[in-house]
């Protein structure tokens, strides 16, 4: 794991139903006969197993059970039940195998990794990580029951040799090196004591030396991909399934392909044999038809059997085989059990066909007669194999011809007897095949899953779309589903619930196992807020004005609720006993006492000193002693006044605070420091997305508010001016001034950086500094060593008490949640050198309290920040991000109220006939930039502010708020109060540039100031400046407001 590894955190809400089964569709199956249980992984991540109530020990040789035969009078086939799940990975499953005699299930999936499990086991674990790749891990293979290793192999052109009792990798091989080829993925894999063979897209297939890692060779023939592999167990002979609609035989003796046999018409996609030579195998095609083929007592394979034995309704990923049942997965959650077929059993021959034995005069006397026909009607007519059932093994085999339709010539072969199945196909008239089973014998129900999904505006609310058709709306936050709409389409449904909103990205929402995921990275889960007055909460809490709620720190807050109170019960348990421990410390021995022996080389006792200090050899010398070096009692240092309490507020999530304030603080702090925060200030040059300020440093010298007319000055005079800073009623009342200056191109102030305080401190000879360093881990503990570390230095100085340094957020700053306590936590790592993730922990959200330990590990400090609010000076915190604001013009909606930029610019060569907003950019004052979620209501504050008289103290308890006497426009759409900048800019304005807003007065309260009344256009001092009335126009000219709308449209 490397240190500077991103690592992030999801979580997983449950489903609404908690019956056992996959919500997605199976890839993996593995059988267990001795127990009669089924093993099956899905795309859900999730590892099922069923017991079968079967007998699956008997092979085909021995007597049969009665309740095998479905075609008995009484016949009821055995349930299958339900046994255990676990989510065992966080992405598809793409493969199962069982090993060390079926007491080992290993699984591969597409989160990188390769998991043991082990079921039956006393103690049972969750799956354990024995291997990680760097891709996908798309197939897993094990040499035998009797061995302790298993091989995988995937997308990033590795094959990997684990040890399943826990030794790690014990070999690598890179597929596509000694070739220096690009290509390299493994597809297809199977192991045997002794070799590994391997295929993928090249068409190749590839054998390995299991012990070595070495190439033995390599196997050329396939023109598809190669998606499966059979080895034998002596390792001779190697089956190969393909794309190319093939199946292979290649002989590791003979060093080439010994048969090809095209008994499927698609793409070969599965293969499965129990029989150590392979003379019984299964294959499975994409067009969802599986065969079953006998090759034994057969001098040639091609000259075997092989029936149809079912059709899925789609292609089938895997099939397994066991006593007299096969059991097929597909794209579709159930799984289906079939009756076998018997292949030693009669062929049923059409009328129509006949043997012509002509044919097959040449090779006749490799094989016997066919039987007569008394001899074949001693079984009965159900154990007779359809003769549409038959399939071709290959295209060279001998076939017989079509001949005269003959009653005493219709007859039965024995397929035992003859095993030349091959011999009653006919050429170009065998017709459409027709499968031995037409309905499965039993069906093994699953759930339904998410399949599709599509998040609102609000960014906490989304709409998903199950396999079943159902649409669910789901709380993001509460982890719940909301309300079901029932089998409809979802487009229909997303603009009924859908909202104007506009929330910045904060979570990457996924459906890709069946289940909603939400995933949270460092960069951007902190980046979203909403307003606390917006919020349908249960409890009914207190908030300040405007106050708003960051979505990631709300949520991370309670899916790790019981962890922080686990953490708060281990501080406090770390401080009582530091401080029990000092306490033990407080008096220690003021001497020590030497025994009285006279020892050679020492002075006698009666010339020692008469203190109580360390007698000092002699040694010939005579030394005068220094006094004052005696040891005596220490006094305890003064702790600092700073001791066991921090002074040192944690200013953590910078999108909650406005422009340098915190968000902490109330109305009236705020309006103490408005000169260092704002929501409105210059906005710079458009950068062509419209935000202006495009690092969101606002420029907080040099902004001017003056309410007195001044003389116009020119640019390059007033730039040169000191300018003066004022605060407006505006700014007394909602905690923010506007620096209303000339919009001119901003020079950028940078804040002032914390001293750098040289790390490497004076060393003298008796003592270094560096023996106080103390290693801290990078991850969530690391933060803790340094809340330790920070009572230990303040124990050290004497101090009675230590004050927690941990300070979870409380109510009124995350209101309370309460998610499902099945709710799945998963602290997840970035790979980048292969794009995956891997998972580092997975729990629920009751259980964060038990697994404090392994969190503590695994989990990022940013978490712990967050978590804990851990003080600047003990831990890292989350770098803070610049605000991102966008840039808007307000104009009085008709000139009917005066304009806010009374002390405006005024262009000394007017132009009547054209208003044109660019010609003037630099020199308006109308043009404000302020952060994207500042509500509409700020805005008209502002206006009020701007427009009129400062009221009197007997006005402000009966005067009407500025949102109910005024309106804002945009685009000829009355704007709500609560709506954001950045909710208008989005859904209302809907394009580039600088948004244009117009206010105006809805007459529930008279405007005292009138419109200004300056010169008129005729007399030459007056016009207009980015497409606006400057502050000498006549604001009342409808002239002039018919400019700012032609302006608009420029």
């Amino acid at each position: 794991m490397g240190r500077n590894a991103r690592k992030r955190i999801s979580y997983v809400l449950p489903l609404a139903n908690s019956a056992g089964g996959h919500r997605l569709g199976v890839n993996g199956l593995a059988v267990d006969p001795a127990q009669a249980i089924l093993y099956s992984g899905g795309r859900d991540g999730v590892i099922c197993a069923w017991d079968l109530h079967l007998d699956l020990r008997h092979s085909d040789n021995d007597e049969k059970d009665p309740f095998a035969d479905s075609s008995a009078p009484n016949y009821k086939p055995p349930p299958t039940k339900f046994r255990q799940q676990v989510q065992a990975h966080t992405h598809w499953i793409n493969d199962l195998v069982l090993a060390q005699d079926s007491q080992a299930l290993v699984s591969a999936s597409s989160d990188i990794t390769v998991k043991v499990w082990r079921p039956a086991a006393t103690d049972i674990q969750p799956p354990q990580t024995i291997g990680l790749h760097t891709d996908y891990v798309k197939r897993v293979a094990s040499p035998g029951p009797h061995e302790n290793w298993v091989a995988s192999g995937g997308l990033d052109h590795k094959i990997s040799l684990w040890d399943l009792n826990g030794a790690g990798q014990k070999l690598q091989i890179s597929v596509g090196d000694e070739e220096n080829v690009a290509k390299g993925s493994v597809y297809a894999l199977a192991a045997s004591p002794s070799i590994v063979a391997s295929g993928g897209p090249e068409s190749i297939v590839r054998v390995w030396d299991s012990r070595t890692g070495k190439r033995i060779t390599k196997f050329v023939g396939h023109t598809d991909n190669v998606r499966d592999v059979l080895i034998t167990q002596d390792g001779d002979t190697i089956l190969t399934a393909s794309s190319d609609q093939t199946v292979k035989v290649w002989s590791m003796t003979a060093g080439r392909c010994m048969y090809t046999l095209t008994m499927h018409n698609d793409s070969v996609w599965s293969l499965f044999s129990d029989d150590p030579q392979l003379n019984v195998f299964y294959s499975a095609d994409r067009s969802g038809i599986v065969a079953k083929s006998d090759v034994r007592n057969c001098p040639e394979m091609d000259e075997g059997v092989s029936v149809a034995v079912c059709q899925e309704h789609e292609g089938v990923n895997k099939v397994v085989a066991a006593g007299d049942y096969l059991w097929t997965a597909t794209s579709s959650s159930s799984i289906n059990r079939w009756n076998d077929v018997d292949t030693t059993a009669e062929i049923a021959l059409p009328d129509t066909y006949k043997m012509h034995r002509s044919s097959i005069t040449t090779t006749r006397s490799r094989y016997p007669s066919p039987p007569a026909v008394s001899t074949l009607l001693v079984k009965g007519a159900s154990s007779k194999i359809p003769f549409k059932a038959l399939l071709r093994m290959s295209n060279t085999a001998p076939f017989p011809q079509l001949v005269s339709k003959d009653a005493d010539a219709s007859t039965l072969y024995s397929v035992a007897s003859t095993r030349k199945p091959s011999e009653v196909l006919a050429a170009s008239d065998h017709g459409v095949i027709v499968p031995c089973r037409d309905l499965p014998d039993f069906t093994i129900e699953g759930q339904n899953g998410l399949i599709k999904h599509h998040l609102l505006n609000d960014r906490r609310r989304v709409l998903t779309l199950d396999t079943a058709g159902e649409v669910i709306l789901w709380d993001l936050l509460a982890c719940v589903p909301i309300k079901s709409f029932g089998k409809r389409h979802m487009e229909d449904i997303v603009p009924e619930v859908n909202t104007r909103e506009t929330v910045a990205h904060w979570c990457a929402v996924d459906t890709r196992t069946g289940s909603l995921t939400c995933v949270l990275e460092e960069n951007y889960c902190f980046d979203a807020e909403v307003y606390a007055d917006e919020l349908q909460l249960e409890e009914k809490i207190d908030f300040r004005e405007d106050q708003r709620i960051n979505l990631g720190k709300w949520i991370l807050r309670y899916l790790f609720s019981n962890l922080i109170d686990e953490e708060i019960k281990r501080d406090s348990a770390f401080r009582e006993t530091l401080l029990a421990n000092a306490a033990s410390r407080a008096k220690p021995p003021t001497n020590i006492e030497l025994p009285d022996n006279n020892i050679n080389g020492w002075k006698d006792v009666s010339s020692r000193p008469t203190s109580a200090s360390t007698i000092r050899a002699q040694n010939g010398f005579h030394l005068p002693s220094t006094p004052g070096m005696n040891i005596g009692l220490a006094t305890p240092g003064l702790p600092p006044p700073s001791a066991g309490k921090s002074s040192h507020h944690n200013q953590l999530l910078t999108p909650t605070t406005e422009e340098g304030t915190q968000l902490e603080k109330t109305a009236s702090q705020r309006s103490s420091t408005q000169d260092q925060s704002d929501y409105f200030s210059r906005a710079p040059s458009t950068n062509g997305n419209g935000n202006g300020n495009a690092n969101g440093n606002p420029k907080t010298n040099g902004s001017t508010e003056d309410s007195e007319e001044t003389a116009p000055q020119s640019p390059a005079v007033e730039d040169a001016q000191t300018q003066k800073k004022s605060k407006g009623l505006f700014g007394k009342k909602f905690g923010m001034s506007l620096n209303m200056k000339k919009f001119t191109a901003s020079e950028k102030v940078e804040a002032p950086k914390p001293a750098v305080t040289d790390e490497k401190a004076e060393e003298s000879d008796s003592h270094s500094t560096k023996t106080d360093e103390k290693v801290v881990e990078d991850n969530f503990f690391g933060a803790l060593q340094k809340i330790r570390q920070t009572y230990e230095e303040q124990a050290n100085l004497g101090a009675q008490k230590l004050d927690t340094q941990i300070a979870p957020s409380l109510p009124n700053e995350t209101p309370v949640l309460k998610p499902p306590a099945t709710t799945t936590i998963l602290i997840q790592e970035d790979r980048p050198d292969s794009g995956g993730v891997a998972d580092l922990f997975e729990g629920k959200v009751g259980s964060s309290g038990q697994q404090a330990d392994l969190i503590e590990k695994v989990a990022p400090v940013w978490l712990a920040d967050v978590l804990l609010r851990v003080n600047t000076l003990f831990s890292n915190q989350i770098p803070p991000k610049d605000i991102v604001k966008v840039s808007f013009i307000l104009e009085p909606y008709q000139a009917l109220l005066p304009s806010i930029s009374s002390d405006g610019y005024i262009p000394l060569i007017p132009n009547p006939e054209k208003v044109n907003r660019e010609a003037n950019s630099a020199s308006s004052n109308n043009r404000l930039n302020a952060n994207r979620m500042l509500r509409a209501r700020k805005i008209l504050s502002y206006v009020a502010e701007r427009i009129e008289p400062a009221p009197s103290k007997e006005e402000e308890a009966t005067q009407l708020k500025p949102e109910e006497y005024l309106e804002l426009y945009c685009q000829n759409e009355l704007i709500p109060p609560t709506m954001t900048l950045a909710s208008i800019r989005a859904h209302v304005w809907r394009g580039g540039g600088d948004v244009v807003l117009y206010y105006k007065a809805n007459g529930k309260k008279e405007i005292k100031h009138a419109p200004y009344v300056g010169l008129t256009p005729g007399s030459g001092s007056s016009g207009v400046s980015e497409g606006k009335a400057s502050s000498d126009a006549g604001r009342s000219s409808q002239q002039s407001s018919r400019g700012i709308v032609e302006g608009k449209a420029q």
